[in-house]
């Protein structure tokens, strides 16, 4: 186990804690609960720093990371919405976009061996995510402006992601002839 992996299950362990605090009713509860998840933050720029600059990126860690993130994302998104913060049309389109990246995953690593990494939509969205969830648990002005940001940031990711998977699925018809 390298130090990015542990990372990795490190963000996975926070995810419960987060759960626990959003909803406990505990003074400053949610206030703690937005600090695990700006640590969740953090540990993903960590990891992957530290896998690309110790040259230590791992099969398990290119599986692991991004499952990671989804977990957070996904959890954080409905802890939201079932406390009225933000809409639920915001989950329909991101758990949309997520399902459909994973199928794809599993239907490239299955068929072909092969692990698409994170691209800059991919991780912008990220980016915006973590923003726009800390601007609307502090009532940030204009926090919704950045969810709805990051839901368009998402999409332009999910369209970049189909395009790259279109683009292997089309290379790999082309060798097979």
């Amino acid at each position: 186990m390298n130090i990015p992996n542990a990372l990795t299950i490190f963000r996975l362990i926070l995810i419960p804690g987060f759960v626990y605090y959003y909803f406990s009713s505990m003074p400053n509860g949610d206030r703690i609960a937005i600090v695990l998840f700006a640590a969740a933050g953090v540990t993903d720029i960590l990891d992957g720093f530290i896998a690309r600059r110790c040259n230590l990126i791992t099969r398990l860690g290119t599986v692991l990371d991004p499952l990671a993130d989804k977990l957070m994302l996904l959890t954080v998104l409905i802890s939201a919405t079932m406390k009225n913060q933000i809409s639920f049309w915001i989950i329909i389109v991101v758990a949309i976009k997520e399902t459909l990246l994973i199928l794809g995953a599993i239907t490239l690593f299955n068929d072909h061996d092969i692990v698409v990494p994170a691209n800059r939509f991919g991780k912008l969205s990220t980016i915006a995510f973590y923003i726009a969830i800390i601007a609307v648990a502090f009532d940030i002005p204009y926090s919704r402006v950045m969810l709805d940001g990051f839901v368009i940031i998402t999409i332009l990711a999910l369209v970049v992601y189909a395009n790259c998977y279109i683009n292997i699925k089309r290379r790999q018809r082309i060798y097979k002839t």
